[in-house]
């Protein structure tokens, strides 16, 4: 699937960008990769590299476009080829798409994510984690989104069933913890304070899969706003990419000297959120998210079924 995909993501700092007519050369320590120009419909460079100007005019010349962002994924600008309208027909598809049908795939991708992450959690305990009737709650629930008809009815089931989720998983948790459901910033636990960093990281490589198909970010069809398609996409994958890390985190090393609770709010330690980034630049699987987004570009392109992964 990853070789379908048209745009092409430099990380990081110090690759070395150039290219001959034929070949785009990325050199970064101690490794070299090529690939055909006419393959990278978009270059994305993410954090801090050299790139040739004869390098970007030869891209732009076949017609592929070239975005900066910062390390953390928001996105600064973009260079693109002279007429070219990618753009607007990726919009337009987003505008003309069925909205309220991807939006209830959205919420039972998401939904489903999280029942595999509070089963997995169960069978590591080796008893129940869910209250009575709590299990057929949810499960009524994934097969009710079906049938919703409003936009505003799968919004609100879809929070009411993540609401749950994060107070189930906070039993898991010491009370001395303070974690009992997930809060609005400024967070006041470590827990909702790891797991914000960890959103926002989720949401930085989204946005820059998102802007390298050429969609519109602010243009969601289950959320709303700024940032509503990123966090459309990002749904599903908060529970394994970032919750299960964060949670194991959380029961097997966390200690009072990671954080300090201060005026209302929680501050991670310089060491804690090294450790957390690194932990989650291994569980945030950016092959995973490109294909997410290419699957949402087909489906745009082919009026069919969006596919949700998580």
């Amino acid at each position: 699937m990853t070789s379908q995909i048209p745009w092409l993501l430099v990380s990081g700092f110090g690759a070395h960008i150039k290219s001959t007519q034929k070949k785009l050369i990325i050199q970064k320590k101690n490794n070299s990769e090529e690939y055909p120009i006419e393959n990278v419909n978009h270059l994305l460079l993410v954090g801090g590299h050299t790139i040739h100007t004869s390098t970007v005019a030869t891209l732009i010349k076949h017609g592929a476009f070239v975005s900066f962002f910062e390390v953390d994924g928001t996105p600064i600008g973009i260079l693109r080829p002279y007429g070219n309208d990618t753009e607007s027909v990726m919009r337009k598809l987003q505008d003309g798409a069925p909205r309220h049908r991807y939006a209830i795939e959205i919420a039972q991708g998401s939904l489903k994510s999280r029942l595999v992450f509070l089963e997995k959690i169960e069978e590591s305990r080796g008893e129940p984690l869910l209250y009575e009737g709590e299990s057929e709650f949810i499960h009524k629930a994934f097969d009710e989104l079906e049938y919703l008809i409003k936009l505003d009815e799968i919004r609100r089931l879809n929070r009411l069933t993540s609401d749950m989720y994060y107070e189930i998983l906070s039993r898991t948790l010491s009370h001395e913890l303070g974690f009992k459901r997930r809060t609005v910033p400024p967070q006041q636990d470590v827990v909702n304070s790891l797991l914000s960093l960890g959103y926002a990281m989720l949401y930085g490589n989204c946005c820059v899969s998102v802007l390298g198909a050429c969609l519109d970010p602010d243009n969601g069809f289950m959320h709303m706003g700024k940032g509503s398609l990123v966090l459309d996409l990002m749904d599903p994958f908060k529970a394994s990419m970032i919750d299960e890390p964060v949670f194991k985190l959380v029961m097997n090393s966390i200690s009072m000297e990671d954080f300090e609770l201060s005026s209302g709010r929680c501050i991670l330690s310089d060491d804690c959120v090294h450790h957390l980034i690194k932990l989650l630049q291994k569980t945030i699987y950016s092959d995973r998210i490109n294909e997410q987004v290419y699957l949402l570009c087909e489906a745009l392109k082919e009026r069919d079924t969006f596919k949700v992964l998580y």
